[in-house]
């Protein structure tokens, strides 16, 4: 569901002043996350759980070995007016876990579609938390869009069964640069059309 004023209890203020201040960007509720506007805060764990190759070498854009100051860029793009795409973390604190698990965006592709993206922490692989936090974005639609795309690595079944159980439907192979493994690497290619 996506959140607004006025905050139902257990909402922290501070994340819809956030919200507000990175313009607008919804805070999205699931069964056991809240999706969340990056803030400040969170470089520490990014950079921790981005410094594993295993994440970096998951992604098209994660560098490894991340340089300094990677993370905090990273959270300042996210957060800044003129942003080309949206970033949320996957925040499990109100339910005794974790304040971010990993990070899901959506980036505007044209008018009415958009390219969703994300990754979790190595040790919250195989908890469901991923999926959860896709199909919680997949639900609140932020940007009003027809079609979302989405793509995984060959070698990375467990992001593919992400989409899949997100109802992302496979459209056919393709390749994407990989920064951390600075080479093309084979991906799977999805499509989601909205209701």
């Amino acid at each position: 569901m996506v959140m607004s004023a006025p905050m139902r209890e257990g909402t922290r203020l501070d994340d819809l002043k956030l919200a507000d201040a990175v313009g607008g960007q919804p805070i999205i509720e699931t069964q056991r996350l809240v999706l969340r506007p990056l803030r400040p805060s969170d470089v520490g764990m990014i950079a921790h759980y981005t410094a594993d190759r295993r994440v970096a070498e998951g992604t098209r854009a994660i560098p490894h070995p991340l340089p300094p100051g990677a993370a905090e860029d990273f959270v300042a793009r996210a957060m800044a007016v003129n942003r080309i795409e949206d970033v949320w973390a996957i925040d499990g604190s109100a339910h005794n876990l974790t304040e971010l698990l990993g990070v899901v965006s959506l980036t505007r592709m044209e008018s009415d579609q958009s390219e969703l993206g994300f990754w979790v922490g190595s040790g919250f692989w195989n908890t469901g938390f991923a999926t959860e936090a896709v199909e919680g974005l997949v639900r609140a639609n932020p940007h009003g869009s027809r079609t979302l795309f989405a793509e995984a690595f060959q070698d990375n079944p467990g992001s593919a069964r992400v989409l899949t159980n997100s109802g992302f439907e496979y459209l056919g192979d393709a390749e994407s640069w990989s920064v951390a493994r600075d080479a093309r690497v084979p991906t799977w290619t999805y499509l989601r059309k909205m209701a």
